[in-house]
């Protein structure tokens, strides 16, 4: 059975998860073997097959833990007892500053999505498109309400929103001139002016 911890406490999973996402952005992907994740997460090949099936397998958790956490904090602010256009704006500037915090993932994952199973695909398309869909219905909502132009599609809003977010890891760097912060707050002002009536 393998150890569930290291000697600091951390459970092998994450440790699994931390060493794939380190080689996976310092090599790629599809040049970072099994062997090599093991060796630097300290633990077997069993071990890493206990807690993942694959390779692709832990490609698809690399993505999956920020996109549940990004789901999880625009779930709370879509659902928080505020006017829609600072609930939008919230929202908008989060999933810049998490994916930001989380770069390396971000870009492990847009290089390499194509290397995922159908299966896999198919089911972080399904999430991405949940999200997306939560991100529009504010956009829709606020519509509705006027406070918003309907003069653009919500849909074309939403993906303009996050192609600025999905380019954040060819243009970002955490020594450049502006913080994760100031960087979000720019694009999550743009989005709102883009929908000024």
């Amino acid at each position: 059975m393998p150890r569930t911890t290291d000697g600091d406490g951390t459970p092998v999973p994450q440790r699994l998860l931390a060493a794939a996402t380190r080689l996976f952005a310092e090599q790629g992907y599809d040049r970072t073997s099994v062997q090599e994740i093991v060796e630097a997460a300290g633990v077997t090949k069993g071990a890493l097959y206990h807690y993942f099936g694959s390779k692709d397998d832990l490609l698809h958790e690399v993505y999956a833990r920020v996109l549940r956490l990004q789901q999880e904090r625009l779930d709370t602010f879509a659902d928080a007892d505020e006017p829609v256009a600072k609930r939008l704006r919230d929202a908008a500037a989060d999933v810049v500053v998490t994916t930001i915090e989380n770069l390396d993932d971000a870009s492990i994952f847009f290089r390499s999505m194509h290397h995922l199973s159908p299966e896999k695909n198919k089911q972080v398309r399904a999430e991405r498109r949940r999200y997306h869909e939560r991100f529009r219905a504010l956009v829709e909502e606020g519509q509705k309400e006027g406070v918003f132009s309907t003069e653009t599609p919500a849909d074309l809003v939403v993906d303009y929103h996050f192609g600025s977010v999905h380019h954040l890891s060819t243009w970002y760097r955490p020594d450049g001139p502006l913080t994760p912060q100031q960087v979000a707050d720019h694009l999550a002002d743009l989005l709102l002016r883009a929908l000024r009536p």
